[in-house]
């Protein structure tokens, strides 16, 4: 059973509870002079140790209350910045901790990965940026760098000490963030993230097997070397057809765009990460990584080139390209080199060139082939993947 209280007794109770938790908040609010002050019984209050004792305990005190007031003022800053409706600059952060790269978790296939997606032509899909940079987590007045594959937003001095911009590169980012170029961020750059724990651990034991050298680029030679051996795991009788040697010697060509006659280390782990999701992942998994920003372009893509809800083989086919044409103008070499995702205007000289090339590529009967919405997504997300990345190679060159 309960006890009954009167009302006195509640009020009186209610007293004496806020009696005790304000003299015990002053008790930690004093706590350092009354251990300097307080005589205990047995201790060394005018001895020299206890002399030595409290001299240690005032420098503790004093060397404290810097940090203490430092940290009240950064608070009642962020208070004020709060009340005002202001931001914050990146630059006003001193704190390491902030700008340390997280720790990246691989993901993990869900049981309905294979299942079909529900990816319609209509209704289109809104897109909406995040509001707050991903590293500092703060919201500023100032613009925000978006990624073009994702929803996430950057300030460029959080890319900077965190590395992941350096140099000139920042010079490119700002000019091409917010156009239809874009830039894509670190998450979205990397296309070995796309795999998970297992699918890496197979792609690193094919390295290893290969004698395949990290962080080191590859070249022709090198490149060829590795495909006849990755041919042959498994299958001792097996290798690369000549047929095979020369499209592998077309996609070294498409990764070196510069002709420096070797690859770099990310363009080809790259690569060899979207071989590795064609060869174990099903369609509709590699369906169900694209975002919703690589949706829509998708949908403005098979709008702009079909009529209704067909589409011609040919323009299926040319929509494979077209997701890895580049900027027309030049732009200084730099460590984050920028690629244009997504259709570029039909009445560009390099879309009409690029029509034309298409079609003497197909033959009159594809031309006159038609598909739908779902076929053209299958056909094209490998390729839609391929080209999230900032460099200019060509991480997986459509045939034709």
């Amino acid at each position: 059973m309960g006890v009954l209280m009167s009302k006195r007794q509640t009020v009186e109770q209610v007293q004496k509870v806020s009696l005790a938790v304000s003299a015990f908040k002053d008790g930690l609010r004093d706590r350092p002079s009354i251990r300097r002050t307080g005589e205990l019984p047995g201790s060394r209050r005018g001895t020299v140790e206890g002399s030595v004792q409290e001299v240690q305990e005032e420098k503790e005190a004093e060397a404290s209350t810097p940090v203490l007031q430092e940290e009240s003022s950064v608070n009642r800053a962020a208070w004020e910045r709060l009340r005002d409706g202001r931001g914050v600059e990146p630059e006003e952060f001193d704190r390491t901790n902030r700008f340390t790269p997280p720790a990246f978790i691989r993901p993990t296939r869900k049981l309905d990965d294979d299942k079909p997606p529900d990816i319609c032509l209509e209704p289109r899909e809104l897109v909406v940026n995040d509001e707050m940079c991903d590293v500092c987590e703060v919201w500023t007045a100032e613009s925000l760098f978006p990624c073009r594959i994702c929803t996430r937003v950057f300030h460029d001095g959080c890319l900077r000490r965190m590395g992941y911009i350096q140099g000139d590169s920042a010079a490119e980012v700002t000019e091409t963030a917010h156009t239809e170029t874009g830039w894509s961020c670190h998450y979205c750059d990397n296309l070995n993230l796309l795999l998970t724990e297992e699918e890496m651990y197979s792609l690193t034991e094919t390295f290893q097997q290969c004698k395949v050298i990290p962080d080191c680029s590859l070249t022709l030679e090198d490149f060829l070397r590795y495909r006849h051996q990755a041919a042959k795991r498994g299958d001792s009788d097996r290798a690369l057809s000549e047929e095979q040697e020369e499209q592998a010697a077309r996609q070294f060509a498409a990764l070196d765009p510069e002709h420096r006659g070797h690859i770099e280390w990310p363009d080809f782990l790259s690569h060899e990460s979207l071989l590795l999701l064609q060869q174990l992942r099903p369609q509709n998994s590699l369906l169900r990584l694209l975002t919703v920003k690589e949706r829509e372009r998708a949908r403005t893509t098979f709008l702009a080139r079909g009529s209704g809800n067909t589409i011609s083989e040919a323009e299926c086919r040319g929509a494979q390209h077209s997701w890895f044409c580049k900027r027309l103008t030049e732009v200084p070499s730099c460590n984050v080199s920028i690629s244009h995702v997504g259709p570029i205007a039909d009445s560009s000289p390099a879309s009409s060139s690029s029509k034309s090339q298409d079609k003497a590529l197909l033959p009159t009967e594809q031309e006159s082939r038609f598909v739908d919405w779902p076929t053209f997504l299958r056909e094209n997300v490998v390729y839609i993947l391929a080209a999230r990345p900032n460099s200019a190679a060509i991480h997986l060159k459509p045939p034709g």
